[in-house]
């Protein structure tokens, strides 16, 4: 019973995880129907800010996590006003590529200046800390993630719904031609919409490197992830991302203890499959 409940928060953990480094990428794709490929470079790029303010400042990631945060809105919209826009309206594949050739970009650069090593920020606060939940040891650096997680999205799902700026983005995501006649600058919402992913992914990494390494590769694994967890949710959605990540994060678990750790993956991609096939625009797509 000790094992069920221990694979199971770990599985519940990774999916809150998933769930905010997907929530952005879900709300560019619905929005603007681009596909950000640098944005797990954007989580690497956040993990190395908030562990070089760690090692140079001494800030703890409970707290250097506003800074990556609002970093990577700025880097993130940045991205959209000087590089994607210019692709938009132009083939068809040219966002697409322009964000694949950033993505290659900020790896390579990091590589560069910080060398393919492994780096552990140490001495933070939460520490080799762990919390017993009914008889499960969890790692408290990954639960106060996992709980932050939630409350971003949470907070990011109320700005969508019940707020001015977030009904002019549901207005763009479903006509864009219609949103601006109504008065809503479409620009100024997509340029918000991609500093609003690449914040998501800011915080994510900023409270990630208080227990996993930086390393110029690390947001591959994790990019691959928040496209199958935005496929699988549905375009746009932010209660979709969430609920496919949970669902993810826990098939990942149970597959990877009960079955085999190589097969975790394979579960994962088993199950995406299985539920595009029957609904191809994912569980909650707008």
């Amino acid at each position: 019973m000790d094992f069920f409940v221990q694979v199971l928060i770990d599985g519940l953990m990774n999916g809150a995880i998933y769930g905010l480094v997907a929530a952005g990428l879900s709300l560019i794709w619905g929005v603007m129907d681009v596909i950000n490929f640098a944005h797990g470079e954007f989580l690497m790029v956040a993990m190395y800010t908030c562990y070089w303010i760690g090692m140079l400042v001494g800030l703890d990631p409970l707290f250097s996590w506003v800074l990556t945060g609002a970093f990577l809105f700025f880097l993130s919209a940045g991205s959209y006003k000087f590089i994607v826009r210019r692709s938009i309206g132009k083939a068809a594949m040219a966002p697409l590529l322009a964000t694949f050739g950033l993505s290659i970009f900020l790896k390579n650069f990091c590589l560069n200046r910080f060398t393919p090593n492994f780096r552990l920020l140490s001495g933070t606060s939460l520490e080799g800390k762990v919390t017993h939940i009914f008889g499960a040891i969890v790692s408290q650096p990954k639960l106060v993630t996992a709980i932050f997680s939630l409350v971003m999205l949470c907070v990011l799902h109320y700005m969508i719904k019940k707020t001015r700026i977030g009904r002019a983005i549901q207005a763009t995501a479903m006509d864009r031609e219609a949103a601006e006649l109504m008065g809503v600058d479409t620009e100024r919402i997509f340029t918000l919409v991609f500093g609003i992913g690449g914040m998501c992914v800011g915080i994510a990494g900023g409270f990630m490197t208080s227990y996993l390494a930086v390393f110029p590769e690390v947001g591959a694994l994790f990019s691959l992830i928040a496209f199958v967890v935005v496929a699988l949710g549905g375009f746009g959605s932010i209660p979709g991302a969430l609920c496919a990540a949970l669902l993810i994060g826990l098939v990942e678990s149970f597959a990877g203890f009960y079955i085999a750790p190589v097969m975790k993956y394979v579960a994962v991609f088993a199950l995406y499959l299985a539920v595009v096939l029957v609904r191809p625009k994912g569980l909650f797509g707008w």
